[in-house]
């Protein structure tokens, strides 16, 4: 009998022990499971992503944050539902390393720095989807011999970005070549680019979206050849990311490719990139010199008048009349501004070759048709909607806005009305629509190169105390303004 109770006791005792132990196991092992990268970011209430500071990723225009990668991220934390807190780094070097080693030894979640994805990249860190096609272009000099080849860069001074995708085609290459070539932290793409032009280095390897967006700035530089194959652009993650994190990723890409975001972002900072050559870049220089001295003074006064951006008002004068007051077209538009008799009357223009009184009339022109938009289209959209309105008529364009919606694109993003202003020139469309047949594709043409001359005139006028990045804001700032959804901390 005493025996049996000593036996029972220490089961008792033991058994109250592990029921009071098995909590605190339980406990412990749910600290040790780790939290998953989306609860973490929502915990914090915040995404983290580290970039580059350079025109084709992110930079800052008159204190307003921009850039392609920005964008992006932007509307991937107001997509979380969280706030944006943006770094940059000083080299590719230092964003693989900061991405490589996870958000759980540092605080990034994403690089978001226009990354190619590479062999060689994907044994560090983990990509996302990717969302655009680059080539590499192989620039030189003009004043020098177009090379046809890598083997021509042999002997040759060459630089390109330490870490870069360039630089692993290059590795590539010198198993059969012998090339040699300088990688460098300390330079950006754009500043390779000035290099060549300024016959510092004899080339250099750079993206096509880089250089298609600077190439006017630099007119002895040129594309010799794309190295073959094409790359593709995507987010980099830590290899230790979780798989609900990278399905997250995908479900927004997804997400703004459906819906058309992401052809508008591709529209905004590179939808009018190639439409001036070496030429219309080199005469348009050479008449700021000559003949918008003249005119200038003018045309700040009235666009500060008509809360316009004076440079975007110069250059629909240049598009219109290449800033000749006298100028006169075969259908009878005449002056600075070309405006018709009608228009001319309309708003109270009685002499057409005055440049003052036609600068007025085109500002007071162009800001009526802007406000007879509807208030859903917003900025940028609705400036260059009201610029092809400018052009070919209001009418047309709202013909060419219904067209838009019965192919079921959005017709208020200039995105997609410009796809549809050329169907105006043939019978199938036009034959369906109220004010008939139009020459499309003039319209699409003429806001084209005006954001390009506006472009030219942001860089040619732009204070001495702004940095280099900044002059490269090519995108029209001041017409559009960012949503502040997310707050953005850049350190």
């Amino acid at each position: 009998m005493v025996q049996q109770y000593w036996f029972w006791l220490t089961y008792y005792q033991r058994w109250s022990r592990e029921l009071l132990i098995l909590p605190v196991v339980l406990l412990l092992a749910a600290c040790e499971q780790p939290v998953s990268t989306l609860d973490q970011i929502k915990q914090s209430n915040t995404l983290w992503v580290i970039t580059r500071n350079s025109p084709t990723t992110y930079f800052q225009w008159r204190d307003q944050p921009t850039g392609f990668e920005y964008e992006l991220a932007r509307l991937f934390a107001k997509d979380l539902g969280v706030e944006l807190k943006l770094v940059t780094a000083n080299s590719l070097q230092d964003i693989f390393a900061s991405i490589s080693s996870g958000p759980h030894e540092h605080r990034f979640h994403i690089a978001a720095a226009g990354l190619s994805i590479t062999k060689e990249r994907q044994q560090r860190v983990r990509f996302g989807p990717p969302y655009m096609n680059v080539n590499l272009s192989l620039i030189y000099n003009t004043s020098q011999s177009r090379p046809t080849s890598l083997a021509d860069l042999v002997g040759k001074r060459v630089m390109v970005m330490a870490d870069s995708s360039h630089e692993e085609r290059l590795q590539e290459a010198s198993e059969t070549l012998n090339l040699t070539w300088e990688s460098t932290t300390e330079h950006e793409a754009m500043d390779l680019i000035k290099m060549v032009n300024d016959g510092e280095i004899d080339y250099s390897i750079v993206d096509s979206n880089v250089l298609a967006m600077n190439y006017i700035y630099f007119p002895k530089v040129r594309s010799a050849f794309d190295l073959q194959p094409s790359e593709q652009l995507a987010w980099a993650l830590s290899p230790n990311t979780d798989a609900e994190f990278v399905a997250r990723i995908t479900q927004f890409f997804e997400k703004i490719r459906k819906n058309g975001t992401l052809d508008q972002l591709n529209e905004r900072f590179y939808g009018h990139v190639d439409q001036l050559n070496y030429v219309g870049v080199k005469t348009f220089i050479q008449q700021t010199h000559k003949r918008l001295p003249k005119h200038e003074k003018q045309f700040k006064r009235v666009a500060k008048k008509y809360e316009m951006d004076w440079r975007l008002l110069a250059a629909i004068g240049y598009q219109e009349s290449h800033w000749r007051a006298r100028a006169k077209s075969p259908t009878g538009v005449r002056g600075l501004m070309m405006l018709t008799r009608p228009t001319a009357k309309e708003v109270g223009v009685k002499n057409r070759l005055d440049p003052q009184q036609s600068i007025r009339g085109g500002a007071k022109y162009f800001q009526k048709i802007k406000k007879r938009l509807p208030e859903e289209i917003k900025e940028p959209d609705r400036t260059w909607m009201a610029l092809a309105a400018y052009n070919v008529g209001f009418g047309h364009l709202q013909d060419a806005r219904e067209i838009t919606r019965k192919l079921g694109g959005n017709a208020n993003k200039w995105v997609d009305v410009k796809k549809s202003l050329p169907l105006l020139a043939k019978k199938q469309w036009f034959s369906q629509t109220r004010y008939g047949y139009a020459r499309g594709y003039e319209p699409v043409l003429y806001v084209q190169n005006i954001r390009r001359y506006y472009d030219l005139l942001q860089w040619l006028t732009v204070p001495k105390d702004e940095t280099s990045t900044t002059i490269q804001a090519a995108h029209s700032p001041g017409i559009y303004e960012p949503d502040k959804a997310s707050s953005i901390k850049v350190n």
